[in-house]
């Protein structure tokens, strides 16, 4: 409750930071995080996995910010970084804006999929990668709610056609969280 109480005052700034149009090159440079990019994600994480943000946010297709800790593949140590999953035909995916070089990414390949998504409580779960013939529509949906913040690194428009999806579906990993007991 007191770590609620104390979030309050940076729900605001975190999501200003989101919502300002600022130029990409503030965030990221090179598909790597900048030093304020690190520092605002660190916080969206933060807020995400003590169950401060919306289990889902509204809309069509439902989207939600999670964070996902992986096991680091040369530290052994968990890792977290804030995702935002997405559902398409029922089943809830996240997909790498940044592409392969998302550290998440490497860590979850290297644990065989091993990972826990954390809001407000701990969930161990597998993430199976979808082969890349199969994320297009699911990269039309994730781009079609997450626009704002990814159409650039996606380098395409919400209403593009789901062809033009296939062309970079093997560039951006998609994986289909599972749930385990």
């Amino acid at each position: 409750m007191l770590r609620r109480l104390l979030a309050l005052p940076l729900v605001p700034v975190v999501a200003l930071t989101a919502l300002i149009p600022a130029p990409k090159s503030w965030f990221y440079q090179s598909r790597r995080p900048t030093r304020l990019g690190r520092a605002v994600n660190r916080t969206w994480c933060w807020m995400a996995g003590a169950g401060l943000t919306p289990p889902s946010w509204p809309g069509k297709p439902r989207i939600g910010t999670i964070a996902v800790e992986t096991r680091g593949r040369r530290s052994g140590r968990a890792r977290s970084q804030v995702v935002t999953w997405v559902e398409h035909e029922g089943a809830r995916y996240l997909v790498s804006m940044l592409g392969e070089v998302s550290d998440w990414v490497r860590n979850a390949r290297a644990a065989a999929g091993e990972a826990a998504i954390r809001h407000g409580s701990r969930r161990p779960v597998r993430l199976e990668e979808v082969p890349p013939d199969r994320r297009a529509p699911i990269l039309q949906a994730y781009l079609k709610r997450t626009a704002i913040s990814t159409a650039y690194h996606l380098g395409l428009k919400p209403d593009a056609p789901v062809e033009e999806f296939q062309h970079v579906a093997g560039r951006h990993p998609v994986f289909r969280i599972v749930e385990r007991d």
